[in-house]
């Protein structure tokens, strides 16, 4: 058992909007149930402020990312959410944001060797199976966090993680569309129940009765817009083959309105019970799959462009995602985010 004397290798990144604690797969307990209570004493779980733990209070930094070494020189990375408040960690999830410092982080800790301009990082992820690659700038055989893209939802300006995804549609629920349909009713609502990467109830807002440009306060405060969301939600996760999804953060749900801001569409999510500043990256392409397919409940809301790429707006800016689709079928799914390491250290659990 580690203790708060022994302690545990640990590095603390930021990736894309999130922020999380990166281990090597080996230094943690190889029981899932040893390392996930390992865990929730490293983060201070359950306690609404984590004050005795690295978590910050908040589904968004709150989250664990597992790395060792695959096969052929590429690495493995195992995504953990860990409950601020309750003592659960899931592993029912991809967190692509999470995953733009997995890259970074692997040719950090020796698992991948450097090139001499850019490196790129093949990352299988074990929660669904899918795959991705990681274009990481390593100027004379180092990574850099320094450069000049900026993303909203973070300050300032970092060095590009470009990510290549293979094989997002159906990734945790087998197919694009689990409930075999484009677009169904659930609670007097039209949805559309996408997964491309995450499983997302993606819905027009004003069925809800809200515009979709309210802050994510006003929303979390509506107690009974979150009852309704969590209804929907429950029965959504039955339809899409979930099972009972009241213990678990996905589906995720996505109220979409018109955009304000030049992109192609507003969103406010949840996930599931907090409403996300922004929106996680698989989050955001199946939200853009969804504004794709014709006939969706979300069909004509958008202004889409001629191109792949697609602009949701969030409540703090945009996050730019490329989604082809043929068909129900998507062809690429692709992104640019950005990570910085924040420390490198030990953590000390309690």
């Amino acid at each position: 058992m580690v203790t708060g004397h022994s302690g545990i290798p640990c590095m603390i990144m930021r990736g894309g909007t999130s922020k999380g604690l990166y281990f090597l797969a080996d230094d943690l307990p190889g029981d899932p149930g040893e390392r996930d209570e390992l865990l929730l004493r490293i983060m201070g779980s359950p306690d609404d402020r984590q004050i005795d733990g690295l978590g910050g209070a908040h589904p968004l930094t709150s989250k664990v990312a597992v790395v060792s070494p695959g096969d052929d020189g590429s690495v493995d990375y195992l995504f953990l959410q860990v409950f601020v408040d309750q003592a659960l960690v899931s592993d029912q999830q991809n967190c692509g944001n999470i995953l733009a410092g997995v890259g970074p982080f692997a040719i950090e800790r020796g698992l991948v060797a450097a090139g001499r301009d850019t490196t790129s990082v093949r990352i299988a992820m074990a929660n669904t199976g899918g795959a991705v690659t990681a274009t990481v700038r390593t100027p004379g055989g180092e990574v850099t966090y320094d450069g000049d893209v900026e993303i909203a939802g973070v300050p300032g300006t970092a060095a590009p993680v470009v990510l290549d995804f293979q094989g997002t549609a159906g990734s945790t629920c087998g197919s694009l569309l689990p409930t075999g349909q484009v677009s169904e009713i659930i609670d007097g609502v039209g949805v559309t129940c996408v997964d491309n990467g995450m499983p997302v109830v993606v819905m027009p807002a004003a069925q809800l009765g809200v515009t979709g440009v309210e802050s994510p306060e006003e929303l979390e405060n509506d107690a009974s817009l979150r009852r309704r969301l969590e209804a929907l939600r429950l029965e959504a996760g039955r339809r899409m083959g979930l099972g009972d999804v009241s213990d678990t953060t996905v589906p995720k749900l996505t109220m979409v309105s018109p955009p304000r801001a030049g992109g192609a569409c507003g969103t406010r999510t949840f996930i599931p019970h907090r409403c996300h500043t922004s929106i996680g990256v698989l989050g955001a392409a199946s939200v853009a799959a969804a504004l794709r397919l014709p006939g969706s409940a979300v069909d004509g809301i958008a202004e889409l462009s001629g191109g792949p790429r697609v602009r949701v707006e969030h409540p703090t800016g945009y996050l730019d995602v490329e989604v082809a689709l043929d068909g129900h079928d998507v062809t690429r799914t692709g992104v640019v985010r950005t990570a910085r390491k924040l420390i490198d250290g030990i953590a000390y659990p309690r």
